[in-house]
Parts: structure tokens; sequence; C-alpha cells
């Protein structure tokens, strides 16, 4: 009866119900017999009967004809089939809050929405990116393959070198899908730390002698900063911090000019160490600082894929760093070189 009740339609029935209530106590003050002050009295007491019978007839259609219309839109906003259980306050001021509440809920669907934009975006540029990066070496190795097939395979001059070549992009395709794996294993927590104690400052001494034929090579001297002298002893995955030290030396490595340096740095933070690798390389824009943990995201394509990079080292090391629950920042100028920080938990 009441559940598609409009506001005519209320005030329409609270109207007859009172033009009702007021003739009946007329005709019952008229029918009673009454003289004097006993009269007094009781119309005293019919007013104040009145008075009450129209509050509750009013509080009545009000709360059916407000509650009926607010439910729904709490069944909408709480996505639920059967009533909340909220309840109308008359005290309050329930427009207000129902307006409230529903702005709230419109934000929150405005930011799901926008999210998900974001994630589709995101999804359609990595499957795009993998294809990519997956489609170059495979292309390579078709090519060599299907020539030594034809006719290359006896011909010494290439046989050997187009085999070496395809070894060369079955190695990068090796790498690229352990790059994924490790990725995803990071970022569903499948990867388990083995957090222990250790020092530091050694094993970035181990990573610098790893990397040292390296840095020859582009005639760059890598080392301590002065004054980093001093060992930390940390609590973290001694493995895969390793990793970090590898893929952000390294690549100081590839981009840093001929003559050129790579520094390591410590500073002591309380409970915190701060690690900084610094270099005076080419730099990096500051419209690419941003995007510069995306998986694939290359500041110099042709260059890092010369270089031999899968494009997902850096994303590999923010993983590494969040999954101590510890961050990481770069700061860098064109032409004047880079410095990567993160932070790592004292032992």
């Amino acid at each position: 009866m009441f559940k598609n009740l409009t506001i005519r339609a209320v005030a329409l029935l609270t109207s007859v119900v009172i033009l009702l209530l007021v003739l009946i106590l007329y005709f019952i003050h008229l029918w009673l017999p009454a003289s004097g002050g006993m009269l007094w009295i009781m119309t005293i007491v019919l007013l104040i009967s009145a008075y009450l019978l129209i509050y509750m007839v009013m509080m009545f259609f009000l709360d059916k004809f407000i509650y009926r219309k607010i439910k729904v839109i709490y069944k909408v906003i709480h996505k639920s089939k059967v009533s909340t259980g909220k309840k109308i306050d008359s005290d309050e001021n329930i427009i207000q809050n129902v307006e409230r509440e529903v702005a709230e809920w419109a934000e929150d669907q405005q930011r799901q929405i926008d999210t998900l934009r974001a994630l589709e975006t995101y999804r359609r540029d990595y499957v795009g990116n993998i294809s990519h990066e997956l489609k170059t070496p495979i292309f390579n190795i078709q090519g060599y393959l299907h020539t030594l097939l034809e006719g290359g395979l006896q011909d010494e001059n290439i046989n050997l070198k187009y085999l070496e070549r395809a070894a060369v992009n079955v190695d990068r395709l090796q790498n690229i899908v352990q790059d994924l794996d490790t990725i995803s294993k990071l970022e569903s927590g499948q990867m388990i730390l083995d957090i222990t104690a250790f020092d530091i400052r050694l094993l970035v001494q181990e990573v610098l002698e790893h990397l040292e034929m390296q840095a020859a090579k582009k005639q760059i001297n890598i080392g301590f900063k002065e004054g980093a002298d001093k060992s930390f002893k940390v609590k973290a995955d001694r493995e895969t911090i390793r990793q970090v030290f590898i893929n952000l030396i390294s690549n100081a490595i590839k981009y840093g000019n001929p003559g050129g340096y790579v520094r390591v740095s410590f500073y002591d933070m309380h409970n915190y160490i701060l690690v900084e690798i610094a270099d005076n390389g080419i730099g990096i824009p500051e419209k690419h600082l941003a995007h510069l943990f995306d998986r694939f995201y290359r500041v110099e394509k042709s260059r890092s894929r010369a270089e031999g990079g899968t494009g997902l080292g850096l994303s590999i090391v923010k993983h590494i760093i969040e999954a101590h629950k510890q961050t990481i920042n770069v700061r860098s100028t064109p032409g004047l070189g880079s410095t990567f920080g993160f932070t790592m938990e004292k032992a």
C-alpha cells in the first residue's frame, strides 16, 4: 500500500486522516455531557489527544514514505538485495545524511572507474610491450634458422656465425621469461624472502668485483664513495639485494661515459640505512623519471636493446625493495648523471 507513494499522495492521506480525527474528536466533545470547569478539562484532554494522534499519524506516513525511498537508495549504495537494517532517525537531518552518503558513494564509484581504466590501459600497454619484446628475438632466430636450412648450413662463412647469433637471441628470450617470472612471483607473494643479518658493505664489495671487467671495458671506475668505509649490518634477503646492486651498478656502467665513475655510499638513518648509487653518466630527462620503474620502459629504446637489457631490470629492483617494505627513488640531470637511493632496515 505504501510502496509507491508520492509526496502528493502522502500529503492527501495525511490531510484526510487528520480531518477524520478532528471530526471524531469534535463529535465526542458534543456527545459527552459536561458543564463548567469539567468542559475545559475535557477540551484540554481532547486537544492533547488530537495533537498526539495527529503527530503519530504524520510520523507514520512520513516514516513509511521516507524509509521506503531511502531504503532503495541504501540498497543501491551498499549493493545489497536485502535491507541494510539502517533505520530512519527522525531527529537527524535525513535528506542531508542521504545526500552526503550518495556523494561519497559516487566519488568511490568514480575512483573505481578511474582505477579500472588505468588498469586496462596498463594491461593493454603491458601485453603490447611483451609482444614487442618477444617478437624481435623470435624473428631474429627464425631468420637465422631458415637461412641455415635453405643452404646456409653448408656455407662455412655464415653457418657458425648464424648459429651463434641465434643462440644469443635464445639467451635473450630466456632472460625475458626469467625476469617476467621473477616479477610475477614478487607481485603475487610467491617468492619467499630469506631474511638474514649480513654486512651490506661486504655484499657491495662482492658485486663491485663481479662487475669489474664490465666496468673496465667501458673505462668506468667503480667503487665506494669517500667516507663510505664503515660496515653496516642489515636485515634482508641477501641474494635478492645482491640482484638489486647488480642491476643498478650494471645500468650505471652501461649508460656511463668513458672515463666516468660509479660510487656507492651509505648513510646512517638511525633504524635504517640509506644506500645511494651515483654516477656521472648521460643522465635521465625529468619526463622519464616517473615511469623509470615501469615494465619494459626504456629511456632510449635503441641503445637499451643494443646493451642487451630486457627492460625489466628496474621494475624487478623496485619490486624487491618493496617486498622488503622499503622505498626506492631516483634523481637525475641530463649530462650530469643519476643517483638511485633506497633504504634498508638495520639488523
